[in-house]
């Protein structure tokens, strides 16, 4: 990781940037692969679950039979730790319904909202180098408190052709209503367009690799929603002189060891931090299965000495991280002053995988600095707010000269006459 000291405020831009893909050259291979699915359907989906997973697939959906044998796979103690992180999940999600609440705006004028699901969701679950089981509690916990009608779910199975027992545990645990063995963007195509197979839904979720969310941003154009814009996943972590250089090195790990895309900035108030922390970053390191990946993720890292803790957040604040660790007695403190980040997690004690598995809080966040205008997925991310507006007579008497004084301004008569014709 290479370390900045006190870089001058003008330097911040270009020194927070993330990795960037080649984005021509990735779209118009994305571009291709979601055509072959829009033309072929079912025979596409196949075909290239052949070519980029080496697995035959006869059906694509998953059958009883499938689910029965992951729950006998699974081990009792995995099965126990899922249905943990579901109920705290489930807890912490269902604070977040809200029923309407009718507001007279003037005598006779009446104006609610009313949350309404979205009918149909597609969950897309990465399962190549990790089987990202706990993102399907983190989708389909919400979309099930929402009442989505219709979830489904598409993650890539392995060579045997068949997907992880603990994807299949979860998605049932949680209520989805049809899995596929389909993954990369053939999965984002079928979702998307439909297939005789795969239902087409009204908006996607998930993470995944760039290709998966390239497809993801080009299906968007035509108007299918999306979750939000995302990419490699990251974290940046504030650490002063109380904190525990073994629990910074581990944070930073926990995220780097994701892919070699990923990215981890950390921010220290003191120069003797760095020496510590580096230490145990490699004494770590060595340990880890995934350490290659995680090796190059640090090589486009990096670690910023800012002896003003106030400047320290400022940089935080411009770098907009997807999870933000707070290492530092003083984090409450230091947490007001947030204002673009994903996920915080304040003090020793609160690492970022907790979040990401267990706590309650949602793990699908918005990385690569869209958390200066986008938020976590939430019941909110899997429905629609309709407002509704109900007059009397005598309301529309009270309202009405305003509204057609406003619409005469604008040039719009027939407006205008709406309201007339109901006063005369």
């Amino acid at each position: 990781m290479k370390v900045f000291d006190n870089p001058a405020r003008s330097e911040w831009n270009t020194l927070l940037q993330r990795p960037v893909a080649e984005a021509a050259k990735l779209e118009a291979i994305v571009s291709g692969i979601l055509q072959q699915v829009k033309i072929k359907g079912d025979e596409a989906v196949r075909q290239l679950t052949r070519e980029f997973d080496k697995a035959e697939i006869d059906q694509l959906l998953v059958n009883e039979a499938e689910f029965r044998e992951a729950a006998r796979l699974l081990n009792e103690d995995l099965k126990t730790a899922i249905l943990t992180a579901k109920a705290n999940i489930e807890t912490f999600h269902k604070k977040q319904l809200s029923e309407p609440e009718v507001v007279e705006t003037m005598p006779g004028v009446q104006c609610w909202r009313k949350s309404v699901a979205i009918e149909k969701v597609g969950l897309y679950i990465p399962g190549g180098t990790a089987p990202l089981f706990s993102t399907i509690l983190m989708l389909g916990i919400p979309a099930r408190l929402a009442g989505c009608k219709e979830v489904i779910l598409c993650s890539p199975p392995d060579k045997q052709g068949k997907l992880h027992p603990a994807i299949l545990f979860a998605a049932q645990a949680v209520g989805v209503t049809k899995v596929f063995k389909a993954g990369g963007v053939q999965a984002i195509g079928a979702m998307a367009y439909g297939t005789a197979s795969v239902p087409r839904v009204s908006k996607i979720f998930g993470p995944g690799n760039q290709y998966v969310t390239c497809a993801k941003q080009l299906i968007q154009q035509e108007g299918i929603a999306i979750d939000m814009p995302a990419g490699p996943s990251e974290v940046a972590v504030y650490a002063d002189a109380s904190a525990d250089p073994a629990f910074v090195a581990a944070d930073l790990l926990s995220q780097a060891e994701h892919g070699a895309d990923s990215q981890v900035i950390l921010v220290v108030s003191q120069e003797s931090l760095v020496k510590s922390i580096q230490s145990e970053l490699n004494k770590q390191l060595a340990l880890l299965p995934r350490k290659d990946l995680a090796a190059k993720a640090l090589e486009h890292s990096k670690i910023f000495v800012m002896k003003d803790e106030g400047a320290a957040i400022d940089l935080l604040n411009e770098y907009a991280a997807e999870h933000l660790i707070l290492a530092c007695n003083n984090a409450s403190e230091w947490a007001d002053k947030v204002v673009n980040a994903g996920s915080v997690f304040l003090g020793h004690y609160s690492p970022e995988s907790v979040g990401d598995y267990a706590s309650g809080t949602n793990h699908t966040l918005p990385t690569n600095g869209y958390a200066k205008a986008y938020s976590g997925v939430s019941v909110d991310s899997f429905v629609k707010k309709i407002t509704f507006q109900q007059l009397t007579q005598q309301g529309l008497q009270n309202i009405g000269r305003t509204v057609e004084l406003m619409a005469e301004a604008e040039g719009l008569e027939a407006h205008a006459n709406a309201v007339r014709v109901r006063m005369k």
